[in-house]
């Protein structure tokens, strides 16, 4: 049987192998995600027009809050339907299911009418100004008012299908779409193509939005006999333990992007007035910092079903050695990308602007950047671990220490003793405190279930 394979990934495989069957397809998607973030601030980057550029980074929190929706349900969903999964549940497996795709389905449609609907209210709250609003409106437009939708059911789906084990087809899914967009953005973007400018990249990914959605809803179809992820209106299910299941973790998960997104608001509004120069380095920076953030969060988000499953199965020595190890791995592939962004943080933005100005203020920020990643692995492979045994209030704790009590302080703290500059150092801070936290909490929760099974 199908099922009986993708259950020994989970149960029989040695940890490397496991983790890496895993792992390997959801960090290579990642990494094409990274890339596809990238080409929008690659191309709009070549017509060298700050307000362009400005555009896109103004847009970056919206696009974020879809998240809060995607970690809803998905992270929610999935780690509900891998618990679900190792106690041998399958009817609360398909009807966690169910109940996540139609729940993201409604909250993403909803999310696309506020934001229209309140447009002009919005863009000012961002950060856009009488320079480039118009541009950014039309940026959120196909994002956002006609993209919210396939947007997030195809990050929802992809989780689902992860937590089955079926990582290789939650990654050609989700690389089909980036791909697209690759291949569509210059063609939208540049003046030899349809010289749409930002409108251009936003429409470009819409359009790879809806071919990744239809895979995931096509792989469904063709494999219903053969996968766990359920999308019937039958199986959908208002039971409290569903719900209560998803949300314990997923609503923490959600309140955690939605914090990201306040602080990137915060981040984005301190650099504003400083110049577009500043705010597209910002911007351009946070793209290229993304690159080892998509890879490691792409890790630590491949792990959480066989987490889950062997928690949920008692098998709490295979858990503990699975999480020791990616974090070993991450550490040191953290260690040799920072080396690389602060050593070469110059030619690394020039390579998405031609801008003086614009290379100077990147520069100073990517180094700055570049001291949090080996923190941020740790922090990310701990607060995945929460979320995958349904350690909702713990992940939802870490949440608030990053944001609220650490980054958006140090924020506030920095800009005023070293106005603009500052501002990137105030997440190296955060980090290095929630990786010191982060482990001291995992570690406890280790040994209090390696007592409680050996008793």
């Amino acid at each position: 049987m199908e099922h009986t394979k993708k259950e020994e990934i989970f149960e029989t495989y040695s940890i490397p192998k496991a983790v890496a069957t895993l792992s390997v397809p959801t960090i290579l998607s990642s990494l094409v995600m990274v890339i596809y973030s990238l080409a929008d601030t690659y191309f709009v980057g070549l017509l060298n027009d700050p307000i362009q550029s400005s555009a896109v980074t103004l847009a970056a929190p919206v696009l974020l809050a879809f998240n809060a929706i995607n970690n809803l349900f998905g992270i929610g969903g999935s780690s509900m339907m891998s618990r679900a999964l190792g106690r041998k549940d399958y009817d609360t497996l398909r009807r966690s299911s169910s109940f996540s795709f139609y729940g993201a389905l409604v909250l993403a449609g909803l999310f696309g009418l506020l934001c229209t609907v309140f447009r002009t209210p919005l863009l000012t709250m961002i950060g856009a100004d009488a320079t480039t609003a118009a541009t950014t409106g039309q940026y959120l437009n196909w994002t956002v008012t006609y993209g919210s939708i396939p947007a997030i059911l195809n990050v929802v789906m992809g989780y689902m299908i992860r937590s089955e084990g079926a990582a290789m087809h939650a990654s050609i899914g989700t690389m089909s779409g980036c791909l697209l967009n690759i291949i569509l953005d210059p063609i939208f973007v540049l003046p030899w193509g349809l010289n749409m400018g930002a409108a251009g990249a936003a429409l470009a990914t819409f359009i790879s939005n809806c071919v990744a959605l239809a895979y995931f809803l096509l792989y469904v179809f063709v494999n219903k006999t053969n996968t766990y992820v359920c999308i019937s209106p039958r199986a959908f299910s208002l039971r409290k333990d569903v719900i209560g299941g998803v949300f314990s973790v997923g609503i923490p998960a959600s309140i955690q992007n939605l914090l990201n997104v306040i602080g990137m608001t915060i981040l984005n509004n301190f650099a504003s007035p400083f110049g577009t120069q500043a705010l597209a380095a910002m911007g351009i920076c946070s793209r290229i910092n993304m690159v080892p953030l998509f890879i490691f969060l792409g890790l630590s988000q491949a792990i959480m079903p066989l987490i889950s499953y062997n928690y949920a199965s008692g098998n709490i020595r295979r858990m503990k050695e699975t999480i020791y190890f990616t974090r070993r791995i991450a550490v040191i592939a953290c260690l040799a990308i920072a080396f690389f962004f602060f050593i070469f943080s110059e030619p690394l933005v020039q390579a998405f602007i031609n801008d003086a100005g614009t290379i100077a203020y990147g520069a100073k920020f990517l180094q700055a950047l570049s001291l949090s990643l080996p923190f941020m692995c740790i922090d990310f492979i701990a607060v995945n671990a929460f979320q995958a045994v349904g350690m909702g209030k713990e992940s939802l704790l870490f949440a608030i220490l990053r944001k609220i009590v650490l980054e958006i302080p140090a924020l506030v703290i920095l800009n005023a003793v070293f106005p603009l500059y500052g501002l990137p150092y105030a997440q190296a801070i955060a980090e290095f405190v929630l990786a010191i936290a982060g482990s001291i909490v995992l570690a406890r929760f280790i040994k209090k279930q390696e007592l409680r099974v050996s008793n």
